[in-house]
């Protein structure tokens, strides 16, 4: 059999006023991961879309298995072994589990849906993946999303597909279920299935894939290239069209660094035996300012928890939060906001960002008597405003009137930057700043952080990153089950280190004299 299981030839794709895709190509083998990378509005979606049906193509031929194929609609594409798992799930929520998984393929006798064998089928599909504890007849929309992925995983292993698409799969998955996720992987390369993997995450690529295939403004500048021993720096200077030498900037002496009497500068934040019941307990810490400080730890150690307790978005059942020595009334976002405290939160579509307002409306949102005038709100100086922000954060397009919504991930997220920077935060606290965000605007994104922190911003980070909090940060807080283990320097700490410490049961390092 020939090797090629999927080509996309010269493919081209217009909508109104934007041209997607300009002549890409696309090689899959069987039994290969082949990885598809581009910034955010490469065009790697609706490349896939084409290949699921959703889009025909301007021009440009499909071969699947060596024959030519039109698809005509996502039917078409399914029947033809193609399987999509999107990023932006499309179960329904009102349907139950294994509803779902055979939605459009139901095992049916005489008109008529066997439950029960449709629900034994999907418990096998269900533990395949490692979670047998999803019941098969639970409606899909009651299930975190972790477990909604694994249904839409689930489903596309019921099509037997010879090629399965995977866009962002692990977004909303922990370190053990990416770890599973791989397993399934594995397999289905072993059972000839090629697997197209679409991904922000360059260490994941480097673990899973074979080769890679890199798109720039809807064109393919970069293919055959392999996954294992292509440098980070190639792979984003082929996406950006620039050269980047370093993803993490370099290190520079933080104010927080000891002074001459290795007492350590003055804190701008500290925190103090903060707890909150069920979610963490007794985590101090001090970040001063022009220190970057990285939060690490596994889904549910509470990092995310202690960012929002801090902001005051939550109220602590114990400990204090003070910022330049005075303390902080707990759960009030207005008195953290006072003192000069600012969070980018994880999710920034549905916690920090107005969708439908402009970029100007969405900058300007925590400081609006900044842009009014005897309490009416002066447009034009908005605007002005959103102009010289965007474009001290190099954000694109530049238009300040552009809804937000437009933006990719990257400029969404420097557009709640620049909201905090406008409002003149002391102390910035970023949950997970870099997520769906591609490599190239990451680059970006820490060369801001470090840019601000050079400016005297007092900056916690919470990635589930690991690579990404010891490149980025100072110093490194290690937290398993809502505890804090360690507080040791970036530059003396190690991934596999942090892992280690972090993994339950698992045998842990001594880091800085605290035992794991």
């Amino acid at each position: 059999m020939d090797a090629t299981v999927l080509e996309m030839v010269g493919i081209t794709k217009a909508f109104p006023g934007v041209q997607a895709l300009s002549g890409v190509d696309l090689e899959v083998r069987r039994g290969e991961v082949h990885c598809l990378l581009g910034q955010n509005g490469a065009g790697k979606s609706t490349l896939i879309k084409v290949l699921a049906g959703v889009h025909r193509p301007d021009a440009g031929l499909i071969r699947v298995d060596g024959r030519e194929l039109e698809f005509r609609s996502p039917v078409a594409a399914t029947s033809a072994g193609v399987a999509t798992i999107y990023q932006e799930l499309d179960l329904v929520d009102g349907l139950s589990v294994a509803g779902n998984i055979y939605l459009g393929q139901e095992i049916a006798a005489w008109g008529v849906t066997r439950r029960k064998q449709q629900n034994r089928k999907a418990a096998q599909l269900l533990a395949r993946l490692g979670h047998s504890e999803i019941d098969p007849g639970e409606p899909a929309g009651r299930l975190a999303p972790a477990g909604q992925q694994i249904v839409s995983m689930a489903r596309a292993l019921s099509r037997s597909a010879k090629i399965i698409v995977m866009d962002e799969p692990s977004a909303a998955l922990s370190h053990d279920e990416v770890t599973n996720l791989f397993r399934i992987i594995r397999e289905l390369r072993s059972d000839g299935v090629g697997v197209i993997y679409i991904s922000h995450r360059l260490e994941e690529i480097r673990e899973i894939g074979d080769r890679i295939t890199v798109l720039k403004d809807g064109r393919t500048v970069g293919t055959d290239l392999d996954a294992k021993t292509t440098g980070t720096g190639e792979v984003v200077t082929l996406m950006s069209g620039r050269a980047v030498e370093r993803v993490f900037p370099e290190r520079t002496a933080a104010s927080g660094a000891e002074d001459e009497d290795g007492d350590g500068g003055a804190a701008v934040l500290e925190v103090a035996g903060l707890s909150r019941r069920h979610e963490f307990e007794d985590v101090s810490f001090a970040v001063a300012a022009g220190e970057v400080v990285g939060i690490a730890g596994l889904v549910g150690s509470g990092r995310s928890e202690i960012l929002e307790t801090i902001f005051g978005a939550r109220k602590a059942s114990r400990g204090r939060v003070s910022v330049g020595g005075e303390p902080l009334k707990p759960g009030s976002i207005a008195a953290a906001m006072r003192a000069g405290v600012g969070l980018a939160p994880e999710e920034r579509k549905s916690q920090a960002l107005a969708l439908g307002e402009s970029v100007a409306r969405n900058m300007s949102l925590s400081s609006l008597a900044r842009v009014s005038r005897l309490g009416w709100l002066q447009l034009d100086k908005e605007i002005e405003q959103g102009s010289a922000y965007g474009s001290k954060m190099d954000l694109r397009p530049a238009d300040p009137r552009t809804p937000v919504r437009r933006l990719s991930g990257g400029n969404q997220q420097k557009v709640v930057l620049a909201r905090w920077l406008i409002y003149g935060c002391r102390v910035l606290l970023l949950d997970e700043p870099t997520r769906g965000v591609d490599a190239a605007a990451r680059a970006e994104i820490y060369a801001l952080v470090r840019e601000l922190a050079g400016q005297g911003l007092a900056v916690v980070v919470v990635s589930s990153e690991i690579a990404e909090v010891i490149g980025l940060a100072d110093r490194v807080l290690v937290l398993r089950e809502g505890r804090l283990i360690s507080d040791v320097p970036a530059a003396d700490i190690t991934e596999q280190q942090v892992l280690d410490t972090v993994m339950e049961g698992n045998a842990t390092v001594e880091l800085d004299g605290v035992p794991g």
